[in-house]
């Protein structure tokens, strides 16, 4: 184990920190509920600490975790950890897990919904649904084991009468992810109380999968734009 305390430590643990804040902040959890985490490497990773105020939390209170179950710091991991380390163990694309209760995911859990594709967004968590997982007690081996269960081939999953979990290449893409979810939550919400959901088919979806491989990326290939350079000619100037 390389020094925890060392300059790359000490960012990854200034990030966690700060998510864990914007959180709290942003609402997509309240009081002590929710954890987050960051790897470190192969077989290490930060942890937010058990039932610690976020607004309370210094840099130096985020636990280090390794893979065998060993940790190192002024207090314990969450409660959570286990599912933490075993989507990292199971997921080289993971580097950062966001677990949150927020409000209408939380509710859709409550009543063992997933969120199924009635909007072409849900392709964000890089499938054509977001599914829900059974109910397990929080902070068991089981929870964690239905937790990668429903994350196949997932960026993010429902936990039965529980909440959230997001995961990102980062903590921000993690943190984004999350809140995506819970607006995804809000929408279906408020359809279902509207009346019939139409769905979209997985051909749709299949679609809208392909379009997000390229969704975002400077490069990406569209025939019908053509780059004419950083702005536009000056007409006055063209005259001249």
């Amino acid at each position: 184990m390389h020094d925890p305390d060392g300059e790359e430590d000490l960012v990854l643990r200034a990030a966690l920190l700060a998510t864990c804040r914007e959180l709290a902040r942003s609402g997509l959890t309240h009081g002590t509920s929710g954890n987050v985490s960051v790897r470190r490497n192969a077989a290490e990773f930060y942890v937010s600490p058990s039932g610690m105020p976020y607004e309370e939390l210094q840099a130096a209170d985020i636990p280090l975790l390794q893979s065998s179950g060993r940790w190192f710091g002024r207090h314990r991991p969450s409660s959570e950890w286990r599912f933490h380390r075993d989507i990292y163990a199971s997921r080289a694309d993971v580097a950062a897990i966001v677990h949150t209760h927020s409000r209408h995911a939380a509710a859709l859990a409550c009543t063992g919904r997933g969120i199924p594709a009635f909007h072409y967004m849900v392709a964000v968590a890089g499938g054509t649904d977001i599914r829900c997982a059974p109910y397990q007690p929080f902070g068991t081996q089981e929870l964690s084991d239905a937790a990668l269960a429903a994350l196949e081939g997932r960026r993010a999953c429902l936990l039965g009468n529980h909440g959230v979990i997001a995961c990102g290449k980062d903590l921000g893409a993690a943190l984004a992810l999350a809140a995506e979810v819970e607006n995804l939550a809000a929408q279906y919400c408020t359809a279902l109380q509207l009346g019939a959901v139409r769905i979209l088919d997985e051909d749709a979806m299949r679609i809208v999968i392909d379009k997000f491989r390229t969704y975002g990326k400077q490069d990406a290939v569209d025939p019908d734009l053509v780059f004419a350079g950083a702005k536009p000619a000056d007409p006055a100037r063209e005259a001249h």
